[in-house]
């Protein structure tokens, strides 16, 4: 499976991301804002950019699972309830750990992580929750048929 986040829009609080899935478009998505990393740059200079919990991931294609639980979200009644706890979990991004997609509104429910949902509200994404579900149902598909998943992050400014 290959995912597309095309980030459309940055500014100094968040960016926001169109997804697409295998070449469709599934929903958007709000992170930290962009700091115009990427993943041909040491780890070194990606943590002297790096704001903690403040920066979007570095530009690249990363490996995602959906079978690793949360410490985080795995009490959580939502997650715990619909996915036992288990996020989409972005692996091997320099300089970075435990980067989820999960639900949320804006920049202040991420911590470099991602929100899913539709940006029809300036710096906030809604129907976060429908947005996840569509996302995650279609992630777990290519997980239980051994379907290696993965994301490519771009920007178009």
């Amino acid at each position: 499976m290959k995912i597309e986040v095309i980030r459309i829009f940055n500014c100094d609080r968040y960016c926001i991301s169109h997804i697409y899935i295998d070449g469709s478009y599934v929903c958007d998505g709000i992170e930290d804002t962009d700091r115009m990393l990427d993943d041909t740059m040491t780890v070194e200079y990606i943590k002297s950019k790096k704001v903690y919990g403040k920066t979007a991931i570095p530009i690249g294609t990363y490996e995602m699972t959906i079978d690793i639980v949360s410490p985080k979200f795995k009490q959580k009644p939502y997650y715990k309830n619909f996915c036992n706890g288990k996020l989409p979990r972005l692996h091997n991004v320099k300089g970075f750990l435990g980067i989820l997609w999960h639900r949320g509104m804006d920049e202040n429910s991420t911590a470099g992580c991602m929100i899913l949902g539709y940006n029809k509200v300036k710096g906030k994404v809604i129907n976060s929750q429908e947005a996840f579900e569509k996302v995650y149902h279609k992630l777990d598909i290519a997980n239980r048929i051994g379907e290696k998943i993965w994301v490519k992050y771009s920007r178009t400014y």
